[in-house]
């Protein structure tokens, strides 16, 4: 590995940490870098989940006053993310790539458009899928999170949005704890999968080192300045970027 390839691992670690922090996408950035240093396809995807597994903490723990308030929910949906989590790891391990690899785009553009219509969503689905209030729509909500946690672990690009697509249409809750459930079942996922991906997958481990530290300190970035922000701002910033990433891996 070449001097300037270490420095491209670096950057595109800190770019990826501090995105997922903020609206998830992160390996848009980190992805095409391990690309580009040179590694495989499938190396580079399982190295890219492995490096930016230290970022999603690095934005969960920045959250963690936001998720104190509802520790029930939260376990609840931390269940649901491992349990795809695995399926998706073993699903990127044991089958060809390129179907779903394929998919990719249209799944990111629909998540974007579905956090677009998030207030409306969420007040039709509160009013007409229960009709006792939370607990049938949280429950749905644990299904969402589940088929998620299934794709972040296979193809992570894009998680975070489809997260807060999946959450917000379906949780009545403030944007920024959105953010920071977002984040801390990004980690979940991200960690199951990497405990698969050490156990069983080609990951290189010069590329993990140089992009997990920068990642982390990303995450911690990311996840300040996102708190910092006005909800519109916040709300903005995700649905410009994750048009931004869906076009680009519709093009690419």
């Amino acid at each position: 590995m070449t001097p300037q390839h270490v420095i491209l691992l670096a950057v595109a670690g800190m770019a990826a940490g501090c995105l997922n922090a903020v609206a998830g996408g992160g390996s848009l950035v980190s992805f095409p870098a391990l690309l580009a240093a040179g590694l495989p396809g499938v190396a580079a995807n399982v190295t890219n989940t492995v490096a930016l597994s230290p970022g999603y903490a690095g934005g969960a723990l920045a959250y963690r006053a936001e998720l104190a308030s509802d520790r029930a929910q939260v376990v609840k949906l931390v269940a649901a993310s491992l349990i795809g989590a695995v399926v998706g790891s073993v699903l990127l391990l044991t089958t060809p790539a390129s179907v779903f690899t394929a998919l990719v785009p249209w799944l990111v553009l629909g998540a974007t458009f579905l956090f677009t219509c998030q207030p409306w969503v969420s007040a039709r689905v509160t009013a007409h899928l229960s009709t006792d209030g939370v607990p049938r729509t949280r429950l749905i909500a644990q299904a969402g999170v589940l088929l998620a946690s299934i794709y972040g672990a296979y193809f992570g690009a894009g998680l975070g949005i489809m997260l807060l697509a999946v959450l917000g249409s379906l949780l009545n809750v403030e944007l920024q704890r959105l953010n920071g459930l977002k984040n801390a079942l990004s980690l979940t996922i991200n960690s199951l999968a990497t405990l698969v991906f050490i156990a069983f997958g080609p990951v290189r481990w010069l590329p993990v080192l140089i992009m997990a530290v920068m990642s982390l300190a990303g995450g911690f970035l990311g996840a300040s300045v996102a708190r910092k922000l006005s909800p519109k701002i916040l709300r903005a910033a995700v649905i410009v970027f994750g048009t931004t990433v869906g076009l680009k891996l519709l093009l690419s």
